[in-house]
C-alpha cells in the first residue's frame, strides 16, 4: 500500500476507536439527572436549600439584558437570592443589573465590586472570590457560579438544586447552549463543544468511578461545604480553564460530581465574526494543554492523521487512481461526519454541515497554534482587556 494508504488507515482505525472506545463522547443525551429514589415520591427536595447565584461580570451592558431578568425571575421554592459581581466595568454593567433589578422585581440582587485583582489572580476568579465570600456570609447549602451572559430557564434553579440533592452531588454543573445564529457560529460553534466531549466524555465525568473530570463554567452549581473543603477559589486562583480547575479542584476534595448538556440554559452572547470566535478559543487552548511544547506538537499531529487524512485521502486517492487510501479515507470521513450529526441535532443546525468538519478542526488546529505563539510571545490570555502572560494550567486531578 502506499504511505497515503497507511495513513488513511491510520485514521480510520482512530476513529473506530474513538466511536466506541472514548466514552461514547458523540451521544447528547447526558441531561439533568431525576433523583436516584422512587421517581414520583422525589421528583423534588422536601425542604428547598438557601442557595445564593454569584455573577462575575465585566463590560457585561450589551448581554446582561437578556441573561439577568432570567435570574432575577427564577421559580425557586426556597430562599435565594443573586448577587452580581462588577469587575470593574467601564460600560455601567453595575448600574444596568441594579436598573434591571428595580424594573423586573424577582430575586433580590446585591451588586458589589471587588476592585482590580490582587497578584496572583485572574479576573474571573478573584470576583468570584469577592462574590463567594459574601455569599457564604448569607450561609447557603449552595452556591450557583454563573456566566453573565447565560440565561436560565424558569425551572432552571430549581431543577439544578434537584439534581443535586437527589442524586447526592457535589457539583452539577451544564455546558449551556451557546448561540448559533450567524455563518461562522455554525461552523464552529457546535464543533467547540463536541471537541470539548471528545476530551471530557461526559459519561465518564459521570460515572460511580470517573475516568475524567471537567465542568463547565456558564451554569455551576456548587455545594458551598464543599467549595470550602476543596479550598475554591484561592486553591485555582491562577487558572485560565476556572472550569476544569474547579471540577478538579472538588474532585480532590472527595466531591461528585455530573456534567451534560443544557436544555434551558443558553448563552446570549454573540460571535458574529470568525474575530471574537478565534479569541475565544486562542486564549486558553494551550494553557489547555499545559503549555508544554511537545504537547502542542502532539495535538498538532493527532489533528492532522484524524481529521484532515480522511478528506485528503479521498481526494488524491480517487484521483491518482489510489483505491485503498480512497476507500479508507472516505470510510474515516463517513464515520466522522456521522459521530458529528447528534450535536448538529442538539444544536438545530443542517446536517449537511457534518462533512464539513475536517475544515473547522483545521481551524481549531491554527486556533490552537495561536495560543501557543501568543503565549511565548509573552501575551498569554487576553480577555475584557486584561492579559495573563504566562498564566497557570488547569491542575491534574
Amino acid at each position: 500500500m502506499s504511505t497515503l494508504a497507511w495513513f488513511a488507515f491510520a485514521s480510520l482505525a482512530a476513529w473506530v476507536w474513538l466511536l466506541l472506545g472514548q466514552g461514547f463522547f458523540w451521544r447528547t443525551d447526558q441531561r439533568l439527572p431525576p433523583p436516584r429514589d422512587d421517581e414520583h415520591a422525589r421528583e423534588e427536595p422536601g425542604a428547598w436549600p438557601r442557595v445564593v447565584v454569584v455573577v462575575p461580570a465585566r463590560d457585561e451592558a450589551g448581554v446582561l439584558p437578556l441573561s439577568l431578568p432570567s435570574l432575577l425571575a427564577q421559580d425557586y421554592p426556597g430562599v435565594a437570592e443573586v448577587i452580581l459581581v462588577d469587575d470593574g466595568s467601564t460600560d455601567g454593567t453595575g448600574s444596568l443589573a441594579a436598573e434591571l433589578a428595580g424594573r423586573c422585581g424577582g430575586l433580590p440582587l446585591t451588586v458589589a465590586s471587588p476592585g482590580e485583582p490582587e497578584p496572583g489572580w485572574t479576573g474571573k476568579l478573584w470576583a468570584l472570590r469577592h462574590g463567594m465570600a459574601l455569599a457564604r456570609a448569607r450561609g447557603p447549602e449552595f452556591l450557583l457560579l454563573t456566566d453573565a451572559d447565560i440565561a436560565h430557564g424558569p425551572d432552571g434553579l430549581r431543577r439544578l438544586v434537584s439534581a443535586a440533592v437527589g442524586n447526592d452531588l457535589d457539583l452539577v454543573s451544564q455546558m449551556a447552549r451557546l448561540r448559533a445564529e450567524s455563518a461562522w457560529e455554525r461552523l464552529i460553534v457546535p464543533a467547540f463543544v463536541y471537541f470539548f466531549a471528545q476530551l471530557y466524555p461526559f459519561r465518564w465525568i459521570n460515572r460511580a468511578r470517573p475516568r475524567a473530570t471537567a465542568a463547565a463554567g456558564g451554569c455551576v452549581l456548587l455545594r458551598t461545604e464543599t467549595a470550602v473543603a476543596a479550598g475554591v477559589p484561592e486553591a485555582i486562583r491562577q487558572a485560565v480553564i476556572d472550569d476544569v480547575s474547579l471540577a478538579r479542584a472538588v474532585r480532590r476534595a472527595g466531591g461528585r460530581i455530573w456534567l451534560g448538556l443544557a436544555e434551558r440554559v443558553d448563552s446570549v452572547r454573540p460571535y458574529p465574526g470568525l474575530g471574537e470566535l478565534w479569541r475565544m478559543v486562542a486564549r486558553s487552548a494551550y494553557a489547555q494543554l499545559r503549555h508544554s511544547p511537545l504537547l502542542l506538537v502532539g495535538t498538532v499531529a493527532g489533528l492532522v492523521v484524524v481529521y484532515l487524512v480522511p478528506p485528503v485521502a479521498l481526494v488524491t486517492g480517487a484521483a491518482a487512481g489510489d483505491a485503498p487510501a480512497a476507500w479508507a479515507g472516505g470510510a474515516a470521513w463517513a464515520v466522522m461526519a456521522g459521530s458529528y450529526v447528534p450535536m448538529l441535532r442538539y444544536y438545530r443546525q443542517p446536517l449537511w454541515l457534518a462533512p464539513l468538519l475536517p475544515f473547522t478542526a483545521s481551524l481549531y488546529l491554527l486556533m490552537t497554534v495561536d495560543s501557543a505563539v501568543r503565549h511565548h510571545r509573552g501575551r498569554g490570555a487576553a480577555w475584557k482587556g486584561r492579559t495573563y502572560a504566562r498564566p497557570e494550567a488547569a491542575p491534574e486531578r
